[in-house]
């Protein structure tokens, strides 16, 4: 199964917050508490964000569908 089908990203392409909401299903808030030490929500697998300028972050399209592949294989 992959979440990607029917998109046109390459696997080396940065994607954007609204991307990785699109992708993962949850909010832009979540997606900041899974990358939270401090957060009941913390996820240490979830990809770590990239910057590409002062005010733009982005994240590996790649790392993105690999956790996503991760939590589809462990599901029970």
């Amino acid at each position: 199964m992959n979440a990607f089908v029917g998109q046109t990203f390459q696997m080396n392409q940065l994607i954007s917050i609204k991307q990785v909401m699109e992708f993962v299903g949850v909010g832009r808030s979540t997606i900041y508490e899974m990358m939270d030490e401090n957060s009941p929500y913390y996820d240490p697998s979830f990809p770590k964000k990239v910057k590409i300028t002062q005010n733009r972050i982005g994240w590996s399209a790649y790392e993105i569908h690999q956790w996503i592949e991760s939590k589809l294989a462990s599901r029970e």
